[in-house]
């Protein structure tokens, strides 16, 4: 069964890790733009320390920026993120990371190793890895089927 790692390693280019980030300090129109300029609906929030503090989503950019009417010019990510930030591990199983998501009702979550951010898994991740599984055993009970 297919973990958190393995999406990650297939997702990125040339197998290398890592996730489009923001800092607390920025603000909400340059976490906007980055998210528009990378096609992500999420960035996770990275102090100096390189710490996860939050993670930011087009979520908080409409509950907390725009329905409080919030300059988001002058209005620091770091004030309207997501503070209580689920995460998992690597070696997550993707069924597992999809039960936490539905359970959760959230469509991001950072996948951590030793203590540091390596990626982004969101829901359209998890969706794209399950049709492919599923084109996959197709194709397998076909050529099982026709062989015998």
């Amino acid at each position: 069964m297919p973990r958190a790692i393995d999406l990650l390693s297939r997702k990125n280019h040339a197998g290398q890790l890592g996730a489009v980030t923001a800092h607390p300090l920025a603000t909400v129109v340059d976490a906007a733009q980055l998210m528009n300029e990378h096609r992500v609906g999420a960035l996770p929030v990275i102090d100096s320390d390189d710490r996860l503090v939050g993670i930011f989503s087009e979520r908080d950019v409409m509950t907390r920026v725009v329905a409080r009417e919030m300059d988001p010019r002058q209005t620091r990510v770091g004030d309207v993120m997501t503070t209580d930030v689920i995460t998992c591990p690597t070696g997550t199983l993707l069924d597992d990371l999809r039960t936490l998501m539905r359970e959760q009702r959230i469509r991001h979550v950072p996948v951590i190793e030793n203590g540091r951010v390596i990626g982004m898994v969101s829901i359209g991740d998890l969706n794209t890895a399950h049709v492919q599984i599923m084109s996959d055993t197709i194709c397998y009970l076909e050529q099982y089927m026709h062989a015998s």
